[in-house]
């Protein structure tokens, strides 16, 4: 191929700019050109109405920041299976056509990449360069380990806050359906709990385990000092398996329910019990905190930082990541390979897997968090038992991720 074109599409996130690197300097090695189609699936769609699109040549590269996270091509949430016009199919391609592009890559996550693979079903070639934050997909992809540091940076800044005013402070990070990032980033600031989609949440045992830790960092602090911090995912649900959504709200273009806000209900359940609990008073009395009427329990706040954990920076790791299988992806597509999903460059072969199979969502393991759970982190449910019989691995160890 000598001329293709690189969309970015869905929830932005650190090393889409590597993976628009990797690829455009990759065509160019290859004495290919490589074009930008901006605004996700919306531009794509719309390209036929364009009067020019921007060549990623070696100077406009040169001008792209890869530590930079976001995107500069740009995103939208658009799904083209729903777009009500019988012909799009065929105004994509007469767009592609408008440019001679003769193939796509396509950096998203899985709602994405199912229509990625739509696409292709249509005739329309593309390859996917794996995108998401929530670390979901079957492969590693670009904007997990980004999101993990930047969620952990958070919570050990928060710590500040907290101890000083003696908080128990409840952190909500993005994670819909599965909690990888809030499971990583709160282990690696040495969370107090963490609660995730993949395990209900009993509101009696994390009460229980918060009420224990908090007021015994306090008790045995020389100056009556202490919090205790919780990460949850935004995707958490009740002990009966209910997700926490908004019922008055609309869909978006996938069909998702907005969530009601995962920090709020936490704090709220807690605080409800810590009201209903007699021996509270006492051990406010017994640590100095008590006044009547005005701090009779120990205040519970919510913060929740939202794109915060998406933006800024990104990871060493995944601009690297992000230029592997961003050049992954111009060689597949050179080679014919189309519906396929890059999964990373390996002995300085490029290893793919069919697009189907890689936006199939992976979840935590409710096995591997009972080892959190021995060291003292609460997961809102009782502590699984741990595997203990050891695995001698052989040959090719995978990566982290």
């Amino acid at each position: 191929m000598k001329r293709v074109g690189i969309l970015t599409s869905g929830g932005d996130c650190g090393g889409l700019n590597g993976v628009i690197k990797g690829a455009a300097s990759m065509a160019h090695s290859m004495g290919a050109s490589c074009f930008v189609i901006p605004n996700g699936y919306a531009g794509l769609y719309n390209l036929i109405e364009f009067d020019k699109i921007t060549e990623l040549t070696e100077l406009r590269i040169d001008q792209i920041d890869a530590n930079l996270a976001g995107s500069e091509a740009g995103h939208s949430r658009v799904k083209i299976k729903k777009i009500d016009d019988p012909n799009k199919y065929k105004r994509i391609k007469e767009g592609m056509a408008k440019f001679k592009l003769e193939g796509l890559i396509i950096s998203g996550g899985d709602d994405s990449g199912s229509v990625m693979v739509d696409l292709n079903e249509h005739g329309i070639k593309c390859v996917h360069a794996p995108k998401t934050m929530d670390m979901d997909l079957q492969t590693y992809s670009v904007g997990a380990d980004s999101t993990m540091n930047r969620i952990a940076a958070f919570l050990e800044d928060l710590k500040t806050t907290a101890y000083t005013h003696n908080r128990v402070l409840v952190l909500e990070v993005f994670g819909r359906y599965a909690g990888h990032t809030a499971l990583r980033g709160g282990i690696a600031a040495d969370a107090d709990a963490i609660i995730i989609p993949e395990i209900p949440c009993d509101f009696d045992i994390l009460y229980a385990h918060m009420k224990q830790r908090y007021f015994s960092r306090i008790n045995n602090s020389d100056v009556r000092r202490g919090a205790y911090m919780i990460v949850v995912a935004e995707g958490i649900r009740d002990a009966s398996g209910t997700e926490i959504v908004d019922e008055h709200a609309p869909v978006d273009a996938f069909g998702h329910k907005k969530l009601a806000g995962a920090s709020d209900y936490v704090s709220r359940q807690l605080t409800k019990r810590l009201k209903a609990d007699s021996s509270i008073p006492v051990l406010m009395k017994k640590t100095g905190m008590f006044v009547q009427g005005i701090n009779e329990i120990p205040e519970v706040r919510s913060v929740t930082p939202g794109h915060l954990v998406r933006g800024g920076h990104s990871s060493a790791y995944d601009v690297n990541f992000g230029k592997e299988v961003g050049a992954g992806a111009f060689i597949l597509l050179n080679r014919g390979l189309t519906g396929v999903t890059v999964a990373g460059i390996s002995s300085g072969k490029v290893r793919y897997i069919d697009t189907k199979d890689a936006i199939k969502q992976r979840y935590v393991d409710r096995n591997q968090v009972a080892i959190y759970e021995a060291q003292g982190i609460c997961f809102g449910r009782k502590p699984g038992k741990i595997n203990t019989t050891p695995r001698k691995l052989t040959g090719q160890v995978e990566r982290l991720f």
